[in-house]
This record gives C-alpha cells, sequence and structure tokens, in this order.
C-alpha cells in the first residue's frame, strides 16, 4: 500500500503542501496514521504543472524514502504550482525498482494509486493482451498500478493529451469494471482496493474504490477552501468551503485539524474541472 496528495488551485509553494503540514506526506511516509504497516519508505514521487512553461508536468521520482531525499527539500522550496501530484511507496506489487515510483506519466497525464489489485499475477497477461502496442510499450515496470495506468489509456476515447473531463471518468470506470470482471472470471476472492488519482494539469479525476463494499477502502480525505496556508509553523486551509481556490485531496489529513477534512465516499468519484469546481458520484458500471 502506499499514501497519496493532490492539489489543485492558486498556485501554492510545494513545501506548503509536501514538508511543512504537521501530517505532511512526508511525515506519512514514516509514520502513517491509517495504514497497519507504518513505513512507506520504499521510493517516492512528485509531479507538477507550470503551465505557462508547458502543458505536459516536471517530474521527479527516487527510490530514496521521502524522508531521506535532501533534494525533495531544495526543489520543494522553491517551486509554486497550480496542480501537484506527490506520492511515497509502500511496495505490494513489483520490487524496489525506480520505474516502479509513481506518478507514473504518459503526455500531459499523470496517474497515481493507493491500493492492491488482488492476485494480480492471475490477470495480468488478460490486461496486457487487451492493451494496443502504445499502451503496452509504456510498461517500463512491474507494478500492478503501472499496468492499471495503461489500462486507463487505452481505454480513453479520444487521444490521451485531448480526454475531456467526462471521458477521462468514462475511461477509469471501464478500467476498474475490466479489473473486477477479469477478478470474477478467474476466482479471485481476495479484496482489491483502488484509490485511483489522474490529471492533465487542469482536471483531476479520484477514485476511492474497493471491490467489496463488504470490505473497507483505503483512507482518502479532501478539503476545499480559499487557500492552503502555512504560516510560523502551521498549517491549514483557509475560509473553509466558501471558495474552490484550493482543493487537497489526501490519504490522511495533512493537518491536525481532522474537523477540516472530509472522509470521500466509498466507491465514489471525485472529480475537479478546470475552474476548480469539485463533484463527488458514485462509481456505477
Amino acid at each position: 500500500m502506499c499514501r497519496f496528495m493532490v492539489y489543485k488551485g492558486l498556485p501554492a509553494l510545494m513545501a506548503d503542501l509536501v514538508t511543512r503540514p504537521s501530517h505532511s506526506l512526508i511525515k506519512q511516509s514514516i509514520k502513517s496514521l491509517e495504514r497497519e504497516e507504518p513505513l512507506n519508505g520504499d521510493g517516492f514521487g512528485i509531479g507538477w504543472y507550470i503551465p505557462q512553461i508547458s502543458s505536459k508536468p516536471g517530474l521527479y521520482t527516487s527510490l530514496t524514502p521521502a524522508w531521506a531525499n535532501r533534494n525533495l527539500e531544495r526543489i520543494a522550496e522553491t517551486i509554486e504550482t497550480p496542480c501537484l501530484f506527490a506520492h511515497v511507496r509502500a511496495a505490494s506489487v513489483g520490487g524496489l525498482i525506480e520505474t516502479n515510483c509513481h506518478p507514473f506519466q504518459y503526455g500531459n497525464l499523470l496517474f497515481m494509486h493507493n491500493g492492491t489489485i488482488a492476485e494480480f499475477e492471475k490477470i495480468k497477461r488478460k490486461l496486457r493482451e487487451s492493451l494496443k502496442d502504445e499502451y503496452y510499450n509504456i510498461i517500463l515496470g512491474t507494478t500492478d498500478s503501472e499496468h492499471a495506468f495503461a489500462l486507463f489509456l487505452n481505454s480513453l476515447k479520444t487521444a490521451p493529451d485531448e480526454a475531456s473531463l467526462k471521458e477521462i471518468v468514462e475511461a477509469l470506470s471501464v478500467c476498474l469494471k475490466k479489473i473486477r470482471d477479469w477478478s470474477f472470471e478467474e476466482e479471485i476472492d481476495k479484496i482489491s482496493t483502488c484509490n485511483f488519482a489522474v490529471t492533465n494539469g487542469k482536471e483531476i479525476v479520484v477514485t476511492r474504490y474497493v471491490s467489496d463494499p463488504g470490505y473497507k477502502a483505503e483512507s482518502l480525505y479532501y478539503t476545499t477552501g480559499k487557500r492552503f496556508e502555512c504560516l510560523e509553523g502551521e498549517c491549514r486551509m483557509i475560509d473553509l468551503k466558501k471558495e474552490s481556490n484550493a482543493i487537497i485531496i489526501s490519504s490522511e489529513p495533512l493537518t491536525e485539524y481532522r474537523e477540516d477534512w472530509t472522509s470521500l465516499p466509498e466507491n465514489h468519484f471525485l472529480t475537479v474541472n478546470s475552474d476548480n469546481k469539485m463533484d463527488l458520484f458514485p462509481i456505477i458500471f
């Protein structure tokens, strides 16, 4: 399993989102509060957009633990971005190699996963054989997550760089349904959890999904407000829910003010459009 966080809103300093909060993703890499195993030290990755420079994201991944990487702290103090993806890994499927670190990139898209596709090796061949060559050949690592990204890309009805918010939602739904159906065909009785996050830098789609509603999905929270602010060592969302100038989605609340955070309902989509308007609706196959 892993932990991740997403930001969309007015340009914010990366450090305010990733390193400074009291329960930042760096802290979660050492001591997660909502996983049985608190360590998420099998690498990390961070992706960010600076739209005035390029529609494609910057991306930095490393096999070192996030808490021990000084370069992450250095760049976090110097980059402002309106859209950020960050991920710390606890390896479940796939070895400890840098190509297995999230986020994964294709063109202007970034993709992250928290969770596990149960007994992935039993459906891996079917998944790979369903892919067009273009997406089959982008798989460089060995994780279930990167394969799910390729399946998502393969499920888009248009070119990935041109996909609308609606088309991204539809492709993620197809992706989840195929994983469910293949698991059923292989008589896999273990539970898959798929908290997926996708962005093109302008829009975001996140899922909180568990294959059996009788079981608990991986944790996922969100908070919205005018801005997320770090002053004198204290970080908090300002003017909660009054404006959608700042939206954070995170595996665990980043601050001690848990009342500021709302748990995303299980088996739901959360979307953020180009105007930072957020929407929630159920995942229905």
